[in-house]
């Protein structure tokens, strides 16, 4: 894998200050350091401590990454909304896994990501899934084709930079159009369901309430923290559950999912410097309860 970028900056600069700044991790880094790739400025490979003068290119090579052995290959069909040599965004439907875990070993996203790669001959066959969502939540996913952009992306995450945001049906109305939830989650011990604590991590929720009928509100959520279940547990904590979320308490009568789908994402791309955003249909069963 191999790509470049453009130094703009007024005064030298090492190239690991300047791959910081474009969001590269201290792993790759080091891995790159020692042996796993190569720097080079004005196309000549150079020393990790060189420095960088002002409107000089940098590029980085790296192994390719071929695929997991443990991860089963799988060919089933995948909705790619976006694709570059560096990302892919995926359409995932409700019903299927993220990754592989206990009772499911094929047919997620993640096998599915790593079929398709192998189909293309891409030299990079170990995809790296940068979010995900519950099997029964749909909408769009965000996986960097190689562990360069992985690398370049996590700061992003890890600063809570990434737009994502949702659209959920949830029981009852609102006074209000707009509202945060700011109350801690933690585990249930020997259970998949997490609890409002305080003891638990610091989960932020931001929503807007779009529309409302009899008995329901259709609201556009904006996570500013990730956990797990987060916007399961945070709507039920406040008395409005996810319709079709028996986990959580929400109304099974006409769906036997919760109604949640990931409808926008939008990132800083850190090869190009631009910024992609990207948006999701919401799925026929919501309009189905929306008349």
């Amino acid at each position: 894998m191999e790509a470049s970028w453009q130094y703009t900056g007024a005064e030298p600069v090492k190239i690991k200050k300047f791959l910081q700044s474009l969001g590269m991790g201290h792993r790759l880094f080091n891995d790159i350091k020692k042996g796993e790739g190569e720097f080079l400025v004005d196309h000549r490979p150079v020393r990790p401590t060189t420095k960088i003068l002002p409107n000089q290119p940098l590029t980085i090579r790296v192994k390719p990454e071929p695929a997991d052995p443990t991860v089963a290959v799988s060919h089933d069909p995948l909705q790619v909304v976006y694709e570059d040599d560096n990302w892919l965004v995926i359409d995932k439907p409700a019903g299927v896994t993220s990754i592989p875990g206990p009772g499911v070993a094929n047919g997620t996203i993640l096998n599915r990501v790593t079929g398709y790669l192998i189909d293309q001959q891409s030299p990079d066959q170990r995809p790296h899934l940068i979010t995900r969502l519950d099997r029964d939540t749909g909408g769009l996913l965000l996986v960097a084709k190689h562990r360069v952009a992985s690398s370049m992306i996590s700061q992003q995450v890890q600063q809570h930079q990434m737009v994502k945001e949702y659209t959920a049906l949830v029981s009852g109305h609102f006074t209000a159009d707009h509202g945060t939830i700011d109350q801690p989650i933690d585990r249930v011990a020997g259970q998949v369901r997490r609890v409002v604590a305080d003891d638990g991590q610091q989960a932020l929720t931001e929503y807007w309430v779009e529309d409302q009928g009899d008995d329901w509100a259709r609201v556009r959520v904006r996570l500013h923290t990730g956990r797990t279940h987060q916007i399961r547990v945070h709507f039920a904590a406040i008395g409005h559950p996810l319709l079709g979320d028996a986990l959580y308490g929400g109304d099974t009568s006409r769906v036997d999912h919760q109604l949640l789908h990931a409808s926008h994402l939008a990132f800083l791309d850190p090869f190009s410097r631009r910024q992609l955003s990207f948006t999701s249909p919401l799925p026929a069963v919501f309009n189905e309860i929306m008349v």
